[in-house]
């Protein structure tokens, strides 16, 4: 799954916005552990009580695994005009211990029959028995108890009649709703199951280490299309003009993997080279902006083949725009679901950032069919194992196929994005416990997204890329169609043999050597699983303190803690217990090569061969760890950024960049030095770089503006257009250049309207008074597109002209580009104007309600409004997303976190102590009040140095 949020941030560059198979012959029994022999005879008073009163056979939430699942048969019949669904199914399952119920998962279904065969029964065509069905909603199960025991090793089948309405949100089996050209509203009905929703669409085991088989058949009329997991198989016509599909059995998978669809969209297919049918599928009205994603699909399809050494499981991929999506895209094995955005690429209003986010999720997604969804982790305390090898491989995919893209420069962006939520002390480790569905969807954030991929860069760094592909294999053909867990992928990258090179004896040869889990480095074992765990089980980020005296460098890690500094009476506390196997990487002034250190003590030292003026840790910014230079460390590097920058690598200077401001943050280095560093800037010719340090500055002068602190907000604009103008005035308003070209000029140009540079005004007016003349029909070069529209929002006339088009638009990427404008207005009614509508869902949906109320709250006149709506809408908020879901968390996040005032951290903190008064509770609470007084100490300790420096420079 992509999480829509994680690359969903308004600045320059990121762009606005988650057949038939031989299986290996696995003992399922060793897939689960035993329950205990008293787990079923505890005192029944102490049982939770089921609806109709009876006492409910079982207390955890999780499942007992006394009866685990083969094979479902399903058959769904969702009526679009109804807006419901009937269904049954028939579920063949192993008994492993003898019991008198069965435990499923089930929410919001109407169970209304139930029977139990055993082999006999249908061996001998014996009716089968009809069990009780008891509901236990507050854990989201049902028990189906038994007349007799069940017997242990013997299959049963379980037989389901059940029936619902499709759901109103974005979870479950729902229904979508897209507008025509012509005006007409369509339904669709469409699945999302991850993490915990299959069991709103039918009653299952929905948990990941339950992995079955599923055949599904669909129900539905002509003028519909049904598409699941696997192929069609046949189409059977039934009387009222009604037909059913039948779909090949599915590999065995997990509940989660389940999709189904409904609808009447329109496809472009293709082949991949291994022989792979590939279908893009859109509503009619944009089936032409689909041909981009079949490109993309095709050519990364090809690599990730080769890469994994293992050709995709399946006959056929889909990949379907939804027009309604929580997420960003979700990986079901076979039938992928995009958020439209995320799939469809228009050439005439897709910039170059929306192609680079397209292709990203595409190749997330993909990635998924192997890890995830061939290798399941074992809980959803290892998601990261999914997600964080989907992010990472995003990195490695895109390198290969669209080199082009630069994609390595961007994915330094995805790990200093983490760093800043991974400095708080509210943060998580990447493998953390979650036992609730809310706890469960927590997990899916960017700590185990990004994070988990930053990590796993920094191993393969370290290991050698072909030795970190070897183990990745490794692991994927050992653990296929199976469930893993961290150490099983540790293992794998230590022991790179694979399971055809174990001898009788059970050891792996290579090359004549016996591998162990230790691996050699400069002479010095290593134990993979021991260094790692310093990097998935505890939370936060090293720091790294570097003092050079003449040829020896005195190193020492600490924990990076922002927003609290050496002299405050928690730091020691918060430093215990910390320590990480930090694999260091530096070079020198007198030397290009890459040295390698590990650090696994608090302090060390290392000799230089020889002298040098300057040392810089962290090469190409692969690790997972700022750097502190001590004594005249940083004047040294600063000294030589101004000399002769090109002495550092390119990767080297934006991680200079990145590491002083936090190390600004935390008190470990004072601003005045850290904006001295970017001055060299005015001759950097590296498009990422520039960016890198023009973003930083941006960030103070919104945050000034907001704060209404005119004098430096003034002072900042007039050091920005007069320190880039030279680069400014460079841009042309094409979309001409390369993918990084196009990026400087979009981030740059926005930068000089936002600060009313006066020549990009009136050229931005001057084109968006050309695209109203024309009714639209004009072609505004795409990289420009969003400028445009933002200046030409500023204007009653202006704003309401782009809430028409909006309306009429059929290119997602288009309607971005116009809420995002519309959001900029400074007129508080427009503001609560857009956020009704988007709450109402007609003509804004609502899932874009998380990223409006994001760029109102950045907006200084709709700060407050934002802020004020979520507080006195929490509950109807509540009625469209989940609790734990990526809306609500962004919601609370984006309109809160930019807060810098005591005032408004204890108006924050009195609304979150009433939510959880009433029983609700997120950690996104903890980590808003912890950035909220980290924005209060970084003005208290850095507005009066901020001053100072640009009254001296302007």
């Amino acid at each position: 799954m992509v999480s829509l949020h994680i690359k969903l941030i308004f600045n320059g560059y990121v762009v606005f916005y988650c057949a038939a198979i031989i299986l290996p012959n696995i003992c399922i029994c060793s897939l689960f552990s035993m329950p205990s022999s008293d787990q079923f005879s505890k005192d029944p008073g102490t049982f939770p009580v089921a609806t109709n009163g009876e006492s409910f056979p079982w207390r955890e939430l999780r499942l007992p695994n006394v009866v685990i699942p083969l094979h479902y048969d399903l058959f769904v019949h969702p009526n679009l005009t109804s807006l419901d669904f009937v269904a049954s199914e028939k579920i063949e399952v192993l008994v492993r211990d003898a019991t008198q119920f069965i435990i499923l998962h089930s929410k919001d279904l109407e169970i209304m029959n139930v029977t139990l065969h055993s082999e006999e029964d249908l061996r001998y065509r014996k009716p089968g028995k009809k069990l009780n069905v008891l509901n236990y909603p507050a854990h989201q199960q049902i028990a189906l108890l038994v007349p007799e025991k069940l017997l242990a090793d013997l299959k049963y089948y379980v037989a389901i009649d059940f029936q619902a309405k499709l759901a109103d949100g974005f979870e479950g089996f729902y229904k979508s709703t897209y507008r025509t050209l012509g005006g007409e509203t369509r339904t669709i009905a469409v699945t999302d199951f991850e993490p915990t929703e299959a069991r709103m669409a039918f009653p299952c085991f929905d948990e990941p280490l339950f992995k079955a088989n599923f055949s599904i058949k669909i129900r539905r009329e002509s003028r519909h299309i049904a598409l699941s997991n696997m192929p069609k198989v046949k189409t059977i016509e039934l009387e009222g003009g009604l037909l059913e599909d039948h779909f090949e059995t599915t590999v065995k998978m997990s509940t989660y993997l389940v999709a189904y669809i409904v609808c009447d969209f329109k496809s472009v297919s293709g082949t991949s080279s291994s022989g792979v049918k590939v279908s893009i599928y859109a509503s009619p009205d944009k089936w032409s902006q689909t041909h981009y994603a079949l490109e993309a699909s095709l050519k990364l399809l090809d690599f990730y083949e080769n890469y994994f050494d293992i050709n995709y499981p399946l006959p056929k991929l889909d990949l379907v725009a939804i027009p309604d999506f929580g997420s960003g895209a979700m990986e079901n094995w076979g039938l992928i679901t995009y958020r439209e955005t995320s799939l469809l690429f228009d050439p005439k209003t897709s910039s170059a950032s929306d192609k680079l986010w397209v292709t990203t999720v595409i190749a997330h997604e993909l990635a998924h069919q192997w890890f995830g969804n061939l290798v399941t982790m074992e809980w959803w305390n290892d998601i990261w194992l999914n997600e964080g090898f989907a992010n990472y491989m995003e990195l490695i995919s895109i390198n290969a196929t669209y080199p082009e893209l630069q994609f390595d420069d961007y994915f330094m962006e995805v790990c200093f994005e983490v760093i800043k939520k991974d400095s708080l002390n509210s943060s998580r480790p990447i493998s953390n416990q979650a036992k609730t569905p809310t706890q469960i969807q927590e997990m899916f954030d960017t700590i185990s997204y990004n994070k988990g991929a930053c990590t796993l860069n920094m191993l393969k760094d370290f290991l050698s890329e072909e030795k970190f592909q070897k183990g990745i294999i490794h692991y994927l053909k050992k653990f296929s169609y199976r469930n893993a867990k961290n150490d099983d992928l540790w293992n794998s990258l230590s022991n790179s043999c694979f399971e055809g090179d174990f001898t009788s004896g059970g050891f792996c040869y290579s090359d004549s050597k016996k591998i162990s889990s230790a691996l050699t480095f400069q002479g010095v074992n290593v134990e993979i699983k021991e260094m790692t765990a310093t990097w998935t089980l505890q939370k936060g980020i090293p720091l790294v303190v570097v003092e050079q005296e003449g040829r020896l460098l005195r190193l020492r890690q600490e924990r990076f803690l922002s927003g609290v500094f050496q002299e405050d009476p928690e730091w020691r506390a918060l430093q215990e217990r910390y320590l990480w196997h930090i694999p260091l990487t530096y070079s020198t002034s007198s030397s290009n090569v890459i040295h390698r250190h590990i650090l696994k003590s608090k302090t060390d030292t290392l000799e230089l061969p020889e002298k040098t003026s300057w040392v810089k840790f962290n090469v190409n910014s692969n690790g997972y760890y700022i750097v502190h230079y001590e004594g005249h460390g940083w004047d040294q590097l600063i000294t030589q950024l101004n000399q002769n920058h090109t002495l550092l690598r390119p990767k080297d200077r934006i991680g200079l960049i990145h590491d002083a401001f936090q190390l600004v943050s935390a008190g470990r280095l004072t601003l005045d030095k850290a904006l001295d560093l970017t001055r060299y800037l005015q001759h950097e010719k590296n498009i990422p770089a520039l960016l890198k340090g023009l973003r930083h500055l941006e960030l103070f002068y919104h945050m000034m503006n907001r704060r209404n602190i005119s004098d430096v907000t003034e002072n900042l604009k007039h050091y920005l257009l007069q320190y880039f103008k030279p680069v400014i005035d460079m841009q042309s308003w094409s979309d001409e250049g390369s993918f990084w070209d196009r990026l400087l000029r979009s981030a740059l140009l926005k930068l000089a309207c936002d600060l009313n540079h006066a020549p990009c005004i009136r050229k931005a007016t001057e084109l968006f008074s050309q695209w109203v003349e024309s009714s639209g029909k004009l072609s505004i070069p795409t990289d420009v597109l969003k400028i445009v529209y933002t200046v030409g929002a500023q204007t009653t006339a202006g704003w309401n002209y782009l809430l028409e088009q909006y309306e009429r638009s059929m290119s997602g990427a288009e309607k971005n580009k116009i809420l995002y404008a519309l959001s900029t207005s400074k007129h508080q009614e427009k503001l609560m104007k857009l956020i009704e509508l988007a709450m109402e869902g007609k003509i804004i949906k609502t899932q874009n309600l998380a990223v409006l109320l994001q760029a109102i709250a950045r907006n200084p006149k709709g700060q407050q409004l934002a802020w004020n709506f979520v507080r006195e809408n929490w509950t109807q908020l509540l009625k469209k997303f989940d609790l734990g879901s990526f809306a609500i968390r962004y919601i609370i996040s984006d309109t809160t976190s930019h807060f810098s005032s005591k005032d408004e951290l204890q108006e924050v903190k009195l609304f979150f102590e009433s939510l959880k008064a009433q029983g609700s509770h997120l950690d996104i609470f903890q980590i808003v009040l912890e950035t909220i007084s980290k924005n209060i100490k970084w003005l208290e300790k850095n507005l009066p140095t901020l001053r100072t420096w640009l009254l001296l420079r302007t």
